[in-house]
Protein backbone atom coordinates (compact mmCIF):
# COMPACT_ATOMS: atom_id res chain seq x y z
CA UNK A 1 0.00 0.00 0.00
CA UNK A 2 1.17 3.55 -0.37
CA UNK A 3 0.58 7.00 1.32
CA UNK A 4 -0.30 10.10 -0.49
CA UNK A 5 0.11 13.57 1.13
CA UNK A 6 -1.96 16.55 -0.22
CA UNK A 7 -2.32 19.22 2.59
CA UNK A 8 -0.60 20.19 5.35
CA UNK A 9 3.03 19.40 3.75
CA UNK A 10 5.60 21.58 4.43
CA UNK A 11 2.91 23.95 6.14
CA UNK A 12 0.31 23.75 8.93
CA UNK A 13 -3.50 24.25 8.04
CA UNK A 14 -5.34 22.28 5.54
CA UNK A 15 -4.30 18.71 6.62
CA UNK A 16 -5.28 15.93 4.12
CA UNK A 17 -3.77 12.28 2.96
CA UNK A 18 -4.96 9.16 1.51
CA UNK A 19 -4.39 5.38 2.03
CA UNK A 20 -4.38 3.30 -0.63
CA UNK A 21 -4.16 -0.57 -0.74
CA UNK A 22 -5.01 -3.11 -3.58
CA UNK A 23 -9.30 -2.58 -2.97
CA UNK A 24 -9.38 0.60 -0.81
CA UNK A 25 -8.59 4.49 -0.72
CA UNK A 26 -9.01 5.73 2.94
CA UNK A 27 -8.45 9.68 3.61
CA UNK A 28 -6.64 10.76 6.40
CA UNK A 29 -8.51 14.48 7.65
CA UNK A 30 -10.23 16.55 5.67
CA UNK A 31 -9.00 19.94 6.16
CA UNK A 32 -9.31 23.93 5.64
CA UNK A 33 -6.32 25.79 4.38
CA UNK A 34 -6.12 28.94 6.72
CA UNK A 35 -4.35 31.94 6.06
CA UNK A 36 -4.39 34.63 3.25
CA UNK A 37 -8.10 34.92 1.88
CA UNK A 38 -7.58 34.62 -1.77
CA UNK A 39 -4.94 31.77 -1.88
CA UNK A 40 -6.71 30.01 1.35
CA UNK A 41 -9.70 30.28 -1.10
CA UNK A 42 -8.51 28.16 -4.25
CA UNK A 43 -7.20 25.93 -2.19
CA UNK A 44 -10.30 25.09 -0.05
CA UNK A 45 -12.73 25.02 -3.13
CA UNK A 46 -10.38 22.62 -4.95
CA UNK A 47 -10.64 18.71 -3.49
CA UNK A 48 -7.26 16.81 -4.62
CA UNK A 49 -9.17 13.84 -4.30
CA UNK A 50 -12.39 12.44 -6.28
CA UNK A 51 -14.60 11.83 -3.38
CA UNK A 52 -16.09 9.16 -4.77
CA UNK A 53 -12.86 6.65 -4.84
CA UNK A 54 -12.60 6.59 -1.04
CA UNK A 55 -13.69 4.32 0.80
CA UNK A 56 -14.02 5.83 3.89
CA UNK A 57 -12.33 9.17 6.17
CA UNK A 58 -10.66 8.31 9.28
CA UNK A 59 -10.44 12.22 11.03
CA UNK A 60 -7.91 12.68 14.22
CA UNK A 61 -10.00 15.56 15.54
CA UNK A 62 -12.36 18.21 15.35
CA UNK A 63 -10.56 21.28 14.85
CA UNK A 64 -10.90 23.14 11.27
CA UNK A 65 -7.64 22.57 9.95
CA UNK A 66 -8.11 18.46 9.93
CA UNK A 67 -11.60 18.68 9.59
CA UNK A 68 -13.38 21.42 7.66
CA UNK A 69 -13.72 20.47 4.47
CA UNK A 70 -15.54 17.38 4.89
CA UNK A 71 -18.90 19.09 3.88
CA UNK A 72 -17.44 19.79 1.22
CA UNK A 73 -16.59 15.84 0.50
CA UNK A 74 -19.74 14.94 1.45
CA UNK A 75 -21.87 16.95 -0.91
CA UNK A 76 -19.85 15.58 -3.91
CA UNK A 77 -20.45 11.80 -4.60
CA UNK A 78 -18.34 10.39 -0.83
CA UNK A 79 -20.39 7.26 -0.29
CA UNK A 80 -18.21 6.40 2.94
CA UNK A 81 -18.46 6.82 6.34
CA UNK A 82 -16.28 9.23 8.74
CA UNK A 83 -14.50 7.16 11.50
CA UNK A 84 -13.30 9.54 14.72
CA UNK A 85 -14.04 9.46 18.45
CA UNK A 86 -17.19 9.89 19.63
CA UNK A 87 -16.21 13.67 21.67
CA UNK A 88 -15.08 14.52 17.96
CA UNK A 89 -18.09 13.49 16.60
CA UNK A 90 -19.73 15.07 19.39
CA UNK A 91 -17.45 18.42 18.72
CA UNK A 92 -17.92 18.25 14.68
CA UNK A 93 -21.50 18.70 15.43
CA UNK A 94 -20.78 22.77 16.54
CA UNK A 95 -17.52 23.22 14.49
CA UNK A 96 -18.95 22.45 11.26
CA UNK A 97 -22.12 23.99 10.80
CA UNK A 98 -20.28 27.30 12.88
CA UNK A 99 -17.58 27.21 9.98
CA UNK A 100 -20.75 26.91 7.18
CA UNK A 101 -22.15 29.72 8.66
CA UNK A 102 -18.59 31.22 8.10
CA UNK A 103 -18.48 30.15 4.59
CA UNK A 104 -22.81 31.89 3.72
CA UNK A 105 -21.40 35.32 5.81
CA UNK A 106 -17.98 35.70 3.77
CA UNK A 107 -20.07 35.13 0.54
CA UNK A 108 -23.09 37.31 1.11
CA UNK A 109 -20.45 40.17 2.45
CA UNK A 110 -18.42 40.04 -0.47
CA UNK A 111 -21.58 39.89 -2.48
CA UNK A 112 -22.67 43.15 -0.75
CA UNK A 113 -19.68 44.70 -1.69
CA UNK A 114 -20.12 43.90 -5.63
CA UNK A 115 -23.42 45.21 -5.76
CA UNK A 116 -22.62 48.71 -3.54
CA UNK A 117 -19.53 49.33 -5.46
CA UNK A 118 -21.65 48.40 -9.25
CA UNK A 119 -24.20 50.76 -7.88
CA UNK A 120 -22.19 53.61 -6.74
CA UNK A 121 -20.66 53.26 -10.37
CA UNK A 122 -23.70 53.63 -11.44
CA UNK A 123 -24.63 56.78 -9.09
CA UNK A 124 -21.28 58.75 -11.26
CA UNK A 125 -21.88 58.20 -14.50
CA UNK A 126 -18.38 55.58 -14.27
CA UNK A 127 -17.31 59.17 -13.50
CA UNK A 128 -14.32 60.09 -10.87
CA UNK A 129 -17.23 61.67 -9.03
CA UNK A 130 -17.64 60.86 -5.34
CA UNK A 131 -20.88 59.30 -4.25
CA UNK A 132 -22.39 61.45 -1.94
CA UNK A 133 -23.27 60.60 1.85
CA UNK A 134 -26.93 60.90 0.81
CA UNK A 135 -26.93 58.71 -2.75
CA UNK A 136 -24.48 56.20 -0.27
CA UNK A 137 -27.56 56.16 2.51
CA UNK A 138 -29.48 55.30 -0.67
CA UNK A 139 -27.81 52.57 -1.82
CA UNK A 140 -27.30 50.82 1.24
CA UNK A 141 -30.96 50.90 1.90
CA UNK A 142 -31.74 49.23 -1.11
CA UNK A 143 -28.97 46.67 -0.29
CA UNK A 144 -29.84 46.71 3.73
CA UNK A 145 -32.63 46.71 6.30
CA UNK A 146 -32.58 48.01 9.90
CA UNK A 147 -28.68 49.55 8.86
CA UNK A 148 -27.09 45.87 8.97
CA UNK A 149 -29.36 42.71 7.68
CA UNK A 150 -28.15 42.30 4.00
CA UNK A 151 -30.49 41.86 1.96
CA UNK A 152 -29.43 38.53 0.07
CA UNK A 153 -32.36 38.18 -2.21
CA UNK A 154 -31.80 41.22 -3.40
CA UNK A 155 -28.12 41.84 -3.92
CA UNK A 156 -28.72 38.38 -6.13
CA UNK A 157 -31.06 39.52 -7.95
CA UNK A 158 -28.97 42.71 -8.52
CA UNK A 159 -25.84 40.52 -9.52
CA UNK A 160 -27.73 38.36 -11.45
CA UNK A 161 -29.20 40.74 -13.63
CA UNK A 162 -26.26 42.71 -14.37
CA UNK A 163 -24.23 39.63 -15.08
CA UNK A 164 -22.14 40.32 -12.33
CA UNK A 165 -20.26 37.09 -9.96
CA UNK A 166 -21.79 35.71 -7.78
CA UNK A 167 -19.48 34.28 -4.94
CA UNK A 168 -20.83 31.34 -3.18
CA UNK A 169 -19.67 29.85 0.36
CA UNK A 170 -17.47 26.62 -0.03
CA UNK A 171 -20.07 24.90 1.42
CA UNK A 172 -23.83 25.67 2.72
CA UNK A 173 -25.13 25.12 6.57
CA UNK A 174 -27.69 22.36 4.74
CA UNK A 175 -24.44 20.76 3.45
CA UNK A 176 -22.82 21.18 7.22
CA UNK A 177 -25.57 19.41 8.62
CA UNK A 178 -26.01 16.43 6.01
CA UNK A 179 -22.25 15.86 6.51
CA UNK A 180 -23.10 14.83 10.08
CA UNK A 181 -24.75 11.82 9.31
CA UNK A 182 -21.82 10.45 7.78
CA UNK A 183 -20.01 10.14 10.97
CA UNK A 184 -18.83 6.71 13.25
CA UNK A 185 -18.08 8.16 16.93
CA UNK A 186 -15.86 5.49 18.14
CA UNK A 187 -14.13 4.86 21.28
CA UNK A 188 -10.22 5.00 21.60
CA UNK A 189 -8.79 1.62 21.88
CA UNK A 190 -11.72 0.05 20.15
CA UNK A 191 -10.64 -1.78 16.49
CA UNK A 192 -13.06 -0.92 13.24
CA UNK A 193 -13.10 -2.44 9.99
CA UNK A 194 -12.66 0.46 7.55
CA UNK A 195 -11.88 -1.42 4.38
CA UNK A 196 -11.15 -4.96 2.96
CA UNK A 197 -8.60 -6.57 5.33
CA UNK A 198 -8.01 -2.69 7.04
CA UNK A 199 -8.61 -1.79 10.84
CA UNK A 200 -8.44 1.76 12.58
CA UNK A 201 -7.76 1.70 16.35
CA UNK A 202 -7.90 5.21 18.04
CA UNK A 203 -5.13 5.90 20.80
CA UNK A 204 -5.50 9.24 22.80
CA UNK A 205 -3.27 11.83 21.03
CA UNK A 206 -3.71 14.86 24.15
CA UNK A 207 -4.10 17.62 22.11
CA UNK A 208 -7.28 18.43 22.55
CA UNK A 209 -11.02 16.80 23.78
CA UNK A 210 -11.19 13.19 21.47
CA UNK A 211 -8.36 14.06 19.76
CA UNK A 212 -7.11 10.14 18.70
CA UNK A 213 -3.31 8.70 17.07
CA UNK A 214 -4.91 6.33 14.51
CA UNK A 215 -3.35 3.02 14.04
CA UNK A 216 -4.65 1.65 10.11
CA UNK A 217 -3.30 -1.98 9.83
CA UNK A 218 -3.65 -3.47 6.44
CA UNK A 219 -3.51 -7.91 6.79
CA UNK A 220 -2.64 -9.10 2.91
CA UNK A 221 -2.47 -12.72 3.45
CA UNK A 222 0.51 -13.46 5.15
CA UNK A 223 1.67 -9.55 5.15
CA UNK A 224 1.01 -6.84 7.43
CA UNK A 225 1.77 -3.13 7.27
CA UNK A 226 0.75 -0.91 9.51
CA UNK A 227 0.21 2.99 9.87
CA UNK A 228 0.11 4.96 12.84
CA UNK A 229 -1.22 8.72 11.88
CA UNK A 230 -0.70 11.42 14.76
CA UNK A 231 -3.03 13.89 13.95
CA UNK A 232 -1.87 16.76 16.47
CA UNK A 233 0.12 15.53 19.55
CA UNK A 234 -0.33 17.56 22.61
CA UNK A 235 1.60 18.22 25.57
CA UNK A 236 2.44 16.49 29.06
CA UNK A 237 0.56 16.98 32.49
CA UNK A 238 -1.59 19.34 30.62
CA UNK A 239 -4.76 19.49 32.62
CA UNK A 240 -8.44 18.07 31.91
CA UNK A 241 -7.51 15.47 28.74
CA UNK A 242 -4.85 12.14 29.36
CA UNK A 243 -1.88 12.69 28.29
CA UNK A 244 -0.22 11.34 24.72
CA UNK A 245 -0.67 7.75 24.77
CA UNK A 246 2.79 5.67 25.03
CA UNK A 247 1.44 2.34 25.77
CA UNK A 248 0.17 0.23 22.72
CA UNK A 249 -1.15 -2.52 22.50
CA UNK A 250 1.60 -5.27 20.74
CA UNK A 251 -0.01 -5.90 17.58
CA UNK A 252 -0.37 -2.18 16.61
CA UNK A 253 3.87 -1.71 17.99
CA UNK A 254 5.72 -2.49 14.98
CA UNK A 255 5.04 0.76 12.94
CA UNK A 256 5.74 0.58 8.74
CA UNK A 257 4.93 4.13 8.74
CA UNK A 258 4.43 6.82 11.33
CA UNK A 259 2.58 10.43 9.67
CA UNK A 260 3.70 12.73 12.45
CA UNK A 261 2.76 16.65 12.81
CA UNK A 262 5.94 18.86 13.48
CA UNK A 263 4.28 22.40 14.12
CA UNK A 264 6.83 23.00 16.96
CA UNK A 265 9.58 20.70 15.87
CA UNK A 266 12.43 23.04 16.35
CA UNK A 267 10.98 24.81 19.44
CA UNK A 268 10.61 24.11 23.13
CA UNK A 269 7.58 25.53 25.53
CA UNK A 270 7.94 26.60 28.83
CA UNK A 271 7.17 23.75 31.39
CA UNK A 272 3.82 23.35 31.70
CA UNK A 273 4.02 23.86 35.80
CA UNK A 274 4.52 27.56 34.78
CA UNK A 275 1.70 28.27 33.05
CA UNK A 276 -0.77 29.23 35.98
CA UNK A 277 2.08 30.88 37.73
CA UNK A 278 2.74 33.36 34.44
CA UNK A 279 -0.84 33.80 33.86
CA UNK A 280 -1.52 34.43 37.32
CA UNK A 281 1.65 37.34 36.63
CA UNK A 282 0.10 38.68 33.33
CA UNK A 283 -3.76 39.32 35.35
CA UNK A 284 -2.31 40.79 38.27
CA UNK A 285 0.07 43.49 36.22
CA UNK A 286 -2.48 44.30 33.94
CA UNK A 287 -5.40 44.63 36.86
CA UNK A 288 -3.65 46.72 39.16
CA UNK A 289 -3.06 48.83 35.56
CA UNK A 290 -6.71 49.17 35.28
CA UNK A 291 -6.82 47.56 32.77
CA UNK A 292 -8.33 44.44 31.10
CA UNK A 293 -6.94 40.78 29.37
CA UNK A 294 -7.73 40.29 25.46
CA UNK A 295 -7.32 36.43 24.57
CA UNK A 296 -7.69 35.16 21.13
CA UNK A 297 -8.65 31.94 21.72
CA UNK A 298 -9.38 29.05 20.16
CA UNK A 299 -13.44 28.02 20.53
CA UNK A 300 -12.40 24.46 21.29
CA UNK A 301 -9.50 23.17 23.55
CA UNK A 302 -7.99 26.45 24.68
CA UNK A 303 -10.59 28.64 26.31
CA UNK A 304 -11.54 25.67 28.05
CA UNK A 305 -8.25 24.96 29.57
CA UNK A 306 -7.61 28.75 30.10
CA UNK A 307 -11.36 28.57 31.63
CA UNK A 308 -10.16 25.61 34.08
CA UNK A 309 -6.79 27.57 35.24
CA UNK A 310 -8.77 30.45 36.02
CA UNK A 311 -11.30 28.37 38.15
CA UNK A 312 -8.48 27.19 40.05
CA UNK A 313 -6.80 31.14 40.26
CA UNK A 314 -10.04 32.16 41.76
CA UNK A 315 -10.63 29.08 43.85
CA UNK A 316 -7.25 29.86 46.04
CA UNK A 317 -8.09 33.61 45.74
CA UNK A 318 -4.65 33.85 44.27
CA UNK A 319 -5.96 37.20 41.88
CA UNK A 320 -8.78 39.33 41.78
CA UNK A 321 -11.55 37.73 40.78
CA UNK A 322 -12.77 40.41 37.82
CA UNK A 323 -15.43 39.14 35.49
CA UNK A 324 -14.61 36.53 32.81
CA UNK A 325 -16.47 36.80 29.70
CA UNK A 326 -16.45 33.95 27.00
CA UNK A 327 -17.55 36.31 23.41
CA UNK A 328 -18.10 33.50 21.43
CA UNK A 329 -20.97 30.81 20.50
CA UNK A 330 -19.31 28.45 19.44
CA UNK A 331 -17.09 28.29 22.43
CA UNK A 332 -19.81 28.39 24.70
CA UNK A 333 -21.18 24.78 22.63
CA UNK A 334 -18.03 23.29 22.65
CA UNK A 335 -18.07 23.77 26.68
CA UNK A 336 -21.28 22.24 26.81
CA UNK A 337 -19.19 19.08 24.68
CA UNK A 338 -16.79 19.27 27.43
CA UNK A 339 -19.10 19.07 30.47
CA UNK A 340 -20.82 16.00 28.61
CA UNK A 341 -17.26 13.92 28.39
CA UNK A 342 -15.93 13.37 31.54
CA UNK A 343 -14.92 9.86 30.67
CA UNK A 344 -12.19 11.44 28.47
CA UNK A 345 -10.49 13.75 31.86
CA UNK A 346 -7.72 12.94 33.48
CA UNK A 347 -6.84 12.18 37.39
CA UNK A 348 -6.26 15.72 38.43
CA UNK A 349 -9.33 16.74 36.58
CA UNK A 350 -11.16 14.17 38.63
CA UNK A 351 -9.00 15.27 41.98
CA UNK A 352 -9.02 18.91 41.85
CA UNK A 353 -13.05 18.89 40.76
CA UNK A 354 -15.39 15.99 39.69
CA UNK A 355 -14.51 14.21 43.23
CA UNK A 356 -15.42 17.46 45.22
CA UNK A 357 -18.79 17.87 43.38
CA UNK A 358 -17.18 21.20 40.98
CA UNK A 359 -17.91 21.91 37.46
CA UNK A 360 -14.36 22.61 36.47
CA UNK A 361 -15.92 24.83 33.99
CA UNK A 362 -18.77 27.20 35.91
CA UNK A 363 -17.73 29.72 38.50
CA UNK A 364 -19.61 32.77 39.42
CA UNK A 365 -17.34 35.00 37.90
CA UNK A 366 -17.86 33.56 34.42
CA UNK A 367 -20.48 34.73 32.03
CA UNK A 368 -20.80 33.28 28.56
CA UNK A 369 -21.91 36.42 26.07
CA UNK A 370 -24.87 34.98 24.26
CA UNK A 371 -26.00 37.92 21.48
CA UNK A 372 -24.41 40.53 19.43
CA UNK A 373 -25.49 43.51 21.56
CA UNK A 374 -23.84 42.10 24.85
CA UNK A 375 -20.83 41.54 22.68
CA UNK A 376 -20.99 45.38 21.70
CA UNK A 377 -21.68 46.63 25.70
CA UNK A 378 -18.77 44.90 26.30
CA UNK A 379 -16.82 46.50 23.72
CA UNK A 380 -17.48 49.90 25.30
CA UNK A 381 -16.96 48.35 29.50
CA UNK A 382 -14.26 50.23 30.53
CA UNK A 383 -13.92 48.01 34.15
CA UNK A 384 -10.95 45.51 34.12
CA UNK A 385 -12.15 42.20 32.92
CA UNK A 386 -10.86 39.15 31.36
CA UNK A 387 -12.25 38.79 27.34
CA UNK A 388 -11.80 35.12 25.57
CA UNK A 389 -13.19 35.64 22.11
CA UNK A 390 -12.65 33.91 18.31
CA UNK A 391 -10.98 33.65 16.18
CA UNK A 392 -7.90 31.94 17.57
CA UNK A 393 -5.92 33.49 14.81
CA UNK A 394 -7.64 37.12 14.68
CA UNK A 395 -8.69 36.36 11.20
CA UNK A 396 -12.16 37.03 11.58
CA UNK A 397 -14.74 37.36 14.64
CA UNK A 398 -15.58 39.06 17.44
CA UNK A 399 -12.09 38.74 18.70
CA UNK A 400 -11.01 42.07 16.35
CA UNK A 401 -13.99 44.02 17.65
CA UNK A 402 -12.18 43.82 21.13
CA UNK A 403 -8.86 44.82 19.95
CA UNK A 404 -10.65 47.84 18.10
CA UNK A 405 -11.53 48.80 21.25
CA UNK A 406 -8.67 48.06 23.29
CA UNK A 407 -5.26 47.85 21.63
CA UNK A 408 -4.96 51.71 21.77
CA UNK A 409 -5.18 51.57 25.62
CA UNK A 410 -1.39 51.08 27.37
CA UNK A 411 -3.17 49.56 30.57
CA UNK A 412 -4.70 46.68 28.43
CA UNK A 413 -2.96 43.77 27.96
CA UNK A 414 -3.20 41.07 24.59
CA UNK A 415 -2.44 38.05 26.08
CA UNK A 416 -1.08 35.42 22.99
CA UNK A 417 -1.55 31.80 24.06
CA UNK A 418 -1.44 29.72 21.04
CA UNK A 419 -0.20 29.15 17.49
CA UNK A 420 -0.68 31.83 15.25
CA UNK A 421 -0.22 30.89 11.42
CA UNK A 422 2.37 32.21 9.27
CA UNK A 423 0.43 35.29 7.04
CA UNK A 424 -2.73 35.95 9.93
CA UNK A 425 -3.72 39.24 11.64
CA UNK A 426 -2.65 37.45 14.63
CA UNK A 427 0.84 36.56 14.00
CA UNK A 428 1.48 40.25 12.49
CA UNK A 429 0.06 41.77 15.66
CA UNK A 430 2.36 39.63 17.87
CA UNK A 431 5.59 39.96 16.01
CA UNK A 432 4.42 44.08 16.01
CA UNK A 433 3.78 43.84 20.14
CA UNK A 434 6.93 41.54 20.64
CA UNK A 435 9.14 44.47 18.93
CA UNK A 436 7.72 47.05 20.67
CA UNK A 437 8.17 45.47 24.05
CA UNK A 438 11.22 44.47 23.26
CA UNK A 439 12.06 48.13 22.51
CA UNK A 440 11.77 48.84 26.00
CA UNK A 441 8.27 50.48 24.37
CA UNK A 442 10.18 53.47 22.96
CA UNK A 443 8.79 55.92 20.86
CA UNK A 444 5.57 55.73 19.30
CA UNK A 445 3.48 52.60 19.09
CA UNK A 446 3.36 50.51 16.46
CA UNK A 447 0.20 50.45 13.81
CA UNK A 448 -1.58 47.51 12.86
CA UNK A 449 -4.97 47.74 10.34
CA UNK A 450 -7.80 45.99 10.17
CA UNK A 451 -11.32 46.75 9.19
CA UNK A 452 -9.95 49.29 6.86
CA UNK A 453 -8.24 51.37 9.11
CA UNK A 454 -5.02 51.80 11.39
CA UNK A 455 -4.57 51.74 15.13
CA UNK A 456 -2.02 52.27 17.98
CA UNK A 457 -1.02 49.01 19.14
CA UNK A 458 -0.49 50.78 22.74
CA UNK A 459 -1.91 47.69 24.61
CA UNK A 460 1.16 45.25 25.98
CA UNK A 461 1.59 42.38 24.41
CA UNK A 462 2.49 38.94 26.15
CA UNK A 463 2.63 35.25 24.62
CA UNK A 464 2.62 32.30 27.04
CA UNK A 465 3.87 29.57 24.25
CA UNK A 466 3.23 27.02 27.31
CA UNK A 467 -0.44 27.35 26.33
CA UNK A 468 0.40 25.49 23.30
CA UNK A 469 -2.08 22.31 22.57
CA UNK A 470 0.62 20.88 20.58
CA UNK A 471 4.13 19.15 21.61
CA UNK A 472 7.21 20.86 21.62
CA UNK A 473 10.30 19.14 20.11
CA UNK A 474 11.20 16.92 23.25
CA UNK A 475 7.29 16.42 23.72
CA UNK A 476 7.35 14.59 20.27
CA UNK A 477 10.53 13.02 20.79
CA UNK A 478 9.14 11.87 23.81
CA UNK A 479 6.07 10.00 21.70
CA UNK A 480 8.83 8.42 19.45
CA UNK A 481 11.48 7.37 22.28
CA UNK A 482 9.88 6.54 25.64
CA UNK A 483 6.35 4.97 24.10
CA UNK A 484 6.56 1.13 23.21
CA UNK A 485 6.63 1.72 18.99
CA UNK A 486 9.13 0.22 16.23
CA UNK A 487 8.86 2.89 13.91
CA UNK A 488 10.70 2.14 10.59
CA UNK A 489 10.05 5.44 9.04
CA UNK A 490 8.72 8.95 9.87
CA UNK A 491 6.82 10.53 7.47
CA UNK A 492 6.77 14.39 8.89
CA UNK A 493 3.71 17.19 8.33
CA UNK A 494 1.59 19.68 9.88
CA UNK A 495 4.86 22.11 10.34
CA UNK A 496 5.86 25.19 8.34
CA UNK A 497 8.95 24.19 5.96
CA UNK A 498 11.52 25.09 8.71
CA UNK A 499 9.94 23.55 11.64
CA UNK A 500 9.61 20.45 9.44
CA UNK A 501 12.99 20.38 8.34
CA UNK A 502 14.61 21.04 11.33
CA UNK A 503 12.99 18.09 13.30
CA UNK A 504 13.64 16.16 10.73
CA UNK A 505 17.71 16.71 10.79
CA UNK A 506 17.23 16.31 14.58
CA UNK A 507 15.12 12.81 14.19
CA UNK A 508 18.21 11.81 12.03
CA UNK A 509 20.87 12.09 14.59
CA UNK A 510 18.24 9.90 16.58
CA UNK A 511 18.87 7.32 14.07
CA UNK A 512 15.06 7.59 12.94
CA UNK A 513 14.10 6.85 8.99
CA UNK A 514 12.79 10.34 7.98
CA UNK A 515 11.37 12.14 5.31
CA UNK A 516 9.57 15.34 4.28
CA UNK A 517 6.96 14.94 1.86
CA UNK A 518 5.99 17.68 -0.75
CA UNK A 519 2.55 17.95 -1.89
CA UNK A 520 1.59 14.94 -3.99
CA UNK A 521 3.97 13.04 -2.82
CA UNK A 522 3.85 9.58 -2.16
CA UNK A 523 5.44 7.01 0.03
CA UNK A 524 4.97 3.11 -0.45
CA UNK A 525 4.62 1.03 2.47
Amino acid sequence: MHVSFYGATREVTGSFHTLTTESDTILLDCGMFQGKRKEAEIKNRALPVNPKVLTNAVLSHAHIDHSGRLPLLTSDGFNGRIFCTRATAHACEYLLKDSAKIQEGDASYLNYKTAKHFLGKLKTGNGRKKVSKEELKEIKSLLKSGGHRLKTDAIEALLKKHQLEIIEPIYTMEEAEEALDYFNGVPYKDTVTVGKDLTCTFYEAGHILGSAMSVLQYKNGSSTKTVLYSGDLGRFDKPIIEDPTLEFAQEHCDIDLMIMESTYGDRLHDPVVNMKPLLKEVLKETFARGGSVIIPSFSYGRTQELIYFLHELYLKKEVPPMPVYVDSPLATHITHVFGEHPETFDKETHQVFLERGINPFSFEQLKFVQTVEESMALNRDTRSHIVLAGSGMCEGGRILHHLRHKIHDSRNTVLIVGYMGENTFGRHLQRKGEEFEASGRQGKPPVVRFYNKEYPLNAHVVTLGGFSAHGDRNELLRVLKDSNLRIKKIALVHGEEEQSLAFAEHLRKEKFNVVVPHHGQSVLV
